[in-house]
């Protein structure tokens, strides 16, 4: 059984869910300007890490705060919110679901590429004036979703390997 308190769970996953956060601000500016948007494949991977270690919620509400804060310094667009939140939560939810990293990183997939892409749709058309189609984020949404998971899957796998995957997820394990 783990020696983390309930308390010291949720202050250990307030704290994975900020550094990710930070990782996810700065990571930004690594954009890639893409049509009306800048796409950011360091939102990916801490979209499947959160999801993963965190759950669909947490993952939701990081992926909220990047773009929010990506937004307010001018290294993101309003597609920022459709393209990371999409795929935090599906990573999260197939993660919780299957429990397998495969999962979150099929999650961030579908979320990012295919949901936001589609969901971005109306947000240029309407909001931002944009003549576009109603695919017309697929390819870089779904490069962007693609590249970033491949990162994340990486990165999880090394955890995993040298053994601080368990210890991270043993401290954010909810009761």
């Amino acid at each position: 059984m783990s020696n983390y308190t309930k308390e010291n769970r949720l202050a250990m996953s307030v704290a994975l869910a900020g550094i990710l956060t930070a990782v996810g601000v700065v990571g930004g500016t690594l954009s890639i300007p893409v049509g009306f948007t800048r796409c950011c494949p360091t939102q990916s991977v801490v979209n499947v890490v959160a999801g993963v270690f965190l759950g669909p919620w947490y993952s939701l509400a990081m992926a909220f705060c990047v773009s929010l804060i990506r937004n307010l310094l001018g290294t993101g667009t309003i597609m920022a919110f459709p393209g990371s939140m999409c795929g935090a939560l599906l990573a999260g939810l197939l993660y919780q679901r299957f429990h397998r990293v495969w999962a979150a990183c099929l999650g961030e997939m579908i979320g990012t590429g295919v949901v936001a892409s589609i969901l971005a749709f109306p947000i240029a058309r309407y909001f931002l004036g944009k003549a576009c189609g109603l695919f017309t984020y697929f390819i870089p949404f779904m490069t962007v979703a693609v590249t970033g998971s491949i990162i994340a899957w990486v990165l999880v796998y090394i955890l995993k390997k040298n053994g601080a995957m368990s210890a991270m997820s043993r401290a954010v394990q909810r009761s």
